[in-house]
């Protein structure tokens, strides 16, 4: 999807070359080299007509226009017509409440039942180029909000953000047992031997990961706690992973605890999500309603169900 940036320069940017200028917005080097090779991809004037270098140095009052180049398709992509929902779109990135059932990406077995499949049909129904960039990925099985930019620089920004830990999510789980009001859990977590998805703690090989959770709602009917959880770091199965370790693992959890009595997937939903935007500076909050399972699972708390959004985030 091509795109078309303007830069005014001031008095604090007089002096460095475009290439530098434009590394303190978040291009990333990759994205520079493309905009080399597209005609016309950097350019000044008021029109943005006459091309420049990358060491170009900039003086103050220049306007400065990045053109990004065309992304190559996700050609691999078939288009095929998904359920979820689009909690938010602008013209760089969308937010998706995601259902459960549904891969991120297309692999062995999943060609054509993936967010990836949906989110190409949706362009291809309003005849535009794709190229699927999701930022945050869920499980399978696990519902709620994720992040697809919709273009190269979008992606590049928002890939730093994450790392620089800017993207705040919080989760929504529900754990085996009463659990204690609030904790932290600090575990290794490392691939389990043998197995190419199981993950374990383990406390020679694994990698740091920090989990905190806060106990909101127990239902004593169904000795089943519902939490609010918060992620230091981001290892594969880290939820699950840990509150098993706890001696709470989560309902339906396939992998760590396969009792389906009350829950028929993995009981995880990406609940809450905030960031800044990575183009405007808008500060942005999304929040994705409980799904149906999880309220029966609750024992029939409806009020907690609709009023979650009243919990106060850490």
């Amino acid at each position: 999807m091509k795109q078309t940036f303007t830069y005014h320069i001031t008095r604090q940017d007089a002096g460095k070359s475009v290439e530098h200028y434009l590394r303190c917005r978040g291009f990333s080097r990759r994205l520079l080299i493309r905009l080399r090779k597209t005609e016309n991809g950097l350019c000044l004037g008021a029109d943005g007509e006459l091309p420049v270098y990358t060491t170009k140095l900039l003086t103050e009052g220049d306007l400065l226009t990045v053109r990004l180049p065309d992304d190559a398709p996700s050609e691999h992509i078939v288009p095929v017509r998904q359920n979820f929902d689009i909690i938010y779109e602008d013209r760089d990135l969308m937010v998706i409440d995601k259902p459960a059932g549904m891969p991120v990406h297309p692999s062995q077995g999943n060609f054509y039942n993936t967010l990836a499949n949906g989110i190409a049909w949706y362009f291809s129904e309003r005849g535009e180029p794709f190229t699927f960039r999701a930022v945050n990925r869920l499980d399978r099985d696990t519902t709620g909000l994720l992040i697809i930019a919709k273009h190269g620089l979008c992606a590049a920004l928002l890939s730093e953000m994450v790392a620089r830990k800017e993207v705040r999510r919080q989760y929504l789980a529900i754990a085996s047992g009463k659990t204690d009001e609030e904790g932290t859990i600090c575990a290794p977590i490392a691939r389990t031997d043998g197995s190419t998805i199981e993950r374990c703690v383990d406390e020679t090989r694994g990698e740091y990961a920090c989990t905190h959770y806060r106990r909101l709602v127990y239902s004593s009917e169904n000795d089943c706690s519902l939490l609010l959880l918060t992620l230091d770091t981001g290892r594969t199965h880290q939820i699950r992973v840990h509150m098993k370790h706890i001696g709470h693992p989560l309902l339906g959890d396939f992998l760590y605890n396969p009792d389906y009595r009350l829950f028929r997937r993995q009981s995880l939903h990406s609940f809450l999500l905030s960031f800044t935007h990575p183009l405007t500076g808008e500060s942005l909050n999304f929040s994705a309603p409980l799904p149906p399972d999880f309220c029966s699972a609750l024992g029939g708390k409806v009020s907690i169900c609709e009023n979650l959004a009243a919990f106060p985030a850490e």
